[in-house]
């Protein structure tokens, strides 16, 4: 019974044909053309994000607003969120390639990393009920961002 496993009611399968192994091999596939598709339209949502950048940057310049510090932030803040989802893309790609975990991982940290220096840059406690609020959510980024830091040095140190 080299080629062959025990059928559990007492007969034999050839090896590889199960019902329960022709599923998952289906599903596996399945999965793969969905990572693929969604790595497809991050990619559409990234040329589009760059095309409203400039589109952001052409009217500002036309307006004068451009020398604005709040609109250069502006900038800034839409410029790291496409980085982000160039990181998101680039996960996705290493699932789609089964690459080795500590690539994704990695991959997922530089993603965390420029969310939340992204959130730093645009904090404005303005945008809080009250003081109590914005140094309550400015303690939470700066020990987010302290813990990704730690674990960017850690994952760096150990390769």
């Amino acid at each position: 019974m080299d080629d062959e496993e025990a059928d559990p009611v007492g007969g034999s399968l050839p090896m590889g044909d199960s019902l329960d192994e022709r599923v998952l091999a289906a599903s596996e596939e399945l999965i793969r053309y969905v990572e693929v598709i969604a790595a497809l339209v991050i990619v559409l949502l990234f040329a589009i994000g760059v095309f409203d950048l400039g589109l952001q940057i052409f009217n500002s310049a036309l307006s004068g607003r451009i020398t604005d510090p709040l609109v250069v932030v502006g900038f800034i803040d839409t410029a790291l969120l496409l980085f982000i989802i160039v990181e998101v893309y680039q996960t996705v790609v290493a699932y789609t390639q089964e690459s080795e975990t500590r690539r994704i991982v990695r991959l997922v940290i530089y993603t965390g990393v420029i969310a939340m220096v992204r959130k730093a840059i645009i904090f404005r406690t303005g945008e809080y009920a009250d003081e109590e609020a914005a140094l309550m959510a400015a303690g939470s980024y700066t020990l987010i961002i302290i813990g990704l830091a730690v674990l960017l040095v850690v994952e760096r140190r150990t390769t």
